[in-house]
């Protein structure tokens, strides 16, 4: 008996851990969502709500007339700004591309890949009261061919 009720405590948590997982996941793939269509969309209140006030974003692109990377960084304010402005225009299709791929998450902190109009993005999340945020983006335009 004893046996029993203790591979139903094991089981039940088991599947509460489970359950909490892909809420997080999909939690984390909203996140990534947010901020791309925030700047697709013009839409900043979108990046206000996924991304933590703290991010640092690093990359790296090919200016125009080179063949080597610069490097670049954006801050969270910066971010915002590009939100505004980005597509204000409407140049972008409706269905640019906006691939997110969850590879990681743990209650607390998780990583994702995006691929965008503008190249990759891998980003690290941290949840900051109960809600998942991105704090740091490595990216680059798309790889050379």
């Amino acid at each position: 008996m004893k046996i029993i009720s203790l591979l139903i405590v094991v089981l039940a948590f088991g599947l509460t851990v489970f359950a909490q997982t892909d809420e997080d996941r999909a939690g984390v793939k909203q996140a990534v969502l947010d901020y791309v269509e925030a700047v697709y969309e013009v839409n900043p209140a979108k990046a206000e709500r996924s991304v933590h006030p703290e991010l640092v974003k690093r990359g790296f692109f090919i200016k125009k007339g080179e063949t080597v990377y610069s490097p670049h960084t954006m801050t969270f304010t910066e971010l915002v700004e590009l939100a505004k402005n980005y597509n204000k225009k409407g140049n972008l299709a409706k269905d640019a591309v906006k691939e997110v791929v969850v590879f990681d998450v743990a209650d607390q902190t998780a990583s994702a890949k995006l691929t965008a109009v503008w190249g990759i993005d891998y980003l690290h999340l941290a949840k900051y009261d109960g809600k998942w945020k991105i704090i740091n983006i490595l990216w680059q335009t798309p790889p050379k061919k």
